[in-house]
C-alpha cells in the first residue's frame, strides 16, 4: 500500500481492531487488490488511513486471560476451534498462518490505536498496523502491553523511545473513544470496514476481486 502527500487517486479509510482476524485478512485482500490496481495504473496515488474500532472496549487494561475470554464469548476453547477453522482456512490463501494457541492475553487495543494514530500523523502506519496483526496473531504477544507496543513500533522504524513516552501520556485516549463512537453511529457494527475515496462502502474481509470492483466504482464517482 502506497501513501501520498498529494492529492491521491484513490483513499481508503479502514476501521478496523488489531484482535480482529478478519481484519487481518482483509488488510492482506486489499493488497493483493492494491497490487493489482498497480500494475494496471502504475501511476494511481493511493492513501491508506486506519480508523480505530474496539471489538471489546469494556476490557481492563491489563487485558483478560485468553482461556477465561474464549469462554465467555464462545463456551470454551474447543468452540472457538471450531469457529476458527474457517478463519484459518481463510487465513492460508493470503499467507496468515494463524497461531491462535500462543495467544495468552486477550488485550484491551486502546493503546495499540493510539499507537497506530501517533504514527499516522507522521508517516505511512501500515507498516506498523502489519507488524501488530503479525505480533498477536502469529506470535502471541500482548499487543495491550505498552513494553511490547514501543518495541513493535522501533521494529518498523520508528523511534521506540519516543513512542513508549507517548503511550504512557493521556494523547489520543479522547480521541479513540471518540473516533470509535463516531464509527458505531455511522452504522459500522462489525469490521473490517472499507470506504474508498469516500463514497463506496464494503463490509467485511471482502474478496479482492470484490475491493477492486468497489475501488472501481469509487473512482468513477470521484471523475
Amino acid at each position: 500500500m502506497a501513501d501520498s502527500a498529494a492529492s491521491p487517486d484513490l483513499t481508503i479509510d479502514i476501521v478496523s481492531d488489531v484482535v480482529c482476524p478478519w481484519c487481518y485478512i482483509g488488510m492482506r485482500r486489499l493488497g493483493v487488490a492494491l497490487m493489482t490496481l498497480g500494475e494496471a495504473d502504475p501511476d494511481a496515488q493511493m492513501r491508506v488511513r486506519w480508523h480505530p474500532f474496539q471489538l471489546n472496549p469494556d476490557l481492563p487494561a491489563g487485558g483478560v486471560d485468553r482461556r477465561a475470554y474464549l469462554e465467555a464469548k464462545f463456551g470454551g476453547p474447543d468452540r472457538a476451534a471450531e469457529i476458527y477453522a474457517r478463519v484459518r482456512a481463510a487465513g492460508d490463501t493470503v499467507g496468515i498462518p494463524f497461531e491462535f494457541d500462543r495467544i495468552a492475553v486477550q488485550p484491551n487495543t486502546q493503546d495499540a490505536h493510539r499507537l497506530i494514530a501517533w504514527t499516522q500523523a507522521q508517516t505511512d502506519a501500515n507498516p506498523l498496523v502489519e507488524r501488530l496483526f503479525r505480533a498477536y496473531f502469529l506470535e502471541g504477544a500482548d499487543i495491550g502491553d505498552r513494553d511490547t507496543l514501543a518495541e513493535l513500533a522501533g521494529e518498523v522504524g520508528l523511534d521506540a523511545v519516543a513512542a513508549r513516552a507517548f503511550l504512557d501520556s493521556e494523547i489520543g485516549v479522547a480521541e479513540v473513544a471518540a473516533a470509535d463512537r463516531r464509527a458505531r453511529e455511522m452504522g459500522i457494527g462489525g469490521v473490517p470496514f472499507f470506504i474508498f475515496n469516500e463514497r463506496v462502502a464494503v463490509s467485511g474481509a471482502q474478496t479482492a476481486d470484490v475491493l477492486l470492483d468497489a475501488i472501481a466504482r469509487s473512482r468513477r464517482a470521484a471523475a
